[in-house]
């Protein structure tokens, strides 16, 4: 599976914005997906995660109520849709794939990782 995030950009705290991840291959609808970020200095983290229908997500405490993470398996496409984004936020973000929706906050735990999409929230 090849991830290729889009959708970064710059803008003001308080507004949103809209990642998307499109995965090449006809098994992405077999993996659970990943977001994670990292911002300069600091190890990345997990951001939110979903299973491979869509059933079933989790977030970070750090953005639950805020983010809402979602997929089209027949676009073979994950989106991360982000309000109110706040300068915290800012941070190079980046989709993952596993097969399974275990340790789904583990960066090691996934597969398949996109290039990254930089997300930068102004005060």
């Amino acid at each position: 599976v090849q991830l290729q995030a889009s959708g970064g950009g710059l803008v003001q705290a308080g507004c949103y914005l809209r990642l998307s991840c499109a995965a090449s291959g006809r098994t992405f609808s077999s993996y659970a997906m990943g977001w994670f970020r990292q911002a300069p200095g600091k190890e990345r983290e997990f951001v939110a995660a979903i299973s491979w229908r869509g059933y079933t997500t989790s977030y970070a405490d750090s953005v639950k109520g805020r983010f809402t993470i979602s997929r089209d398996n027949a676009k073979n496409t994950v989106y991360l849709q982000m309000n109110s984004l706040k300068p915290e936020d800012t941070a190079v973000y980046y989709c993952a794939a596993k097969l399974d929706y275990t340790d789904r906050e583990k960066t090691y735990e996934y597969d398949y990782w996109g290039q990254g999409t930089q997300v930068t929230v102004s005060s």
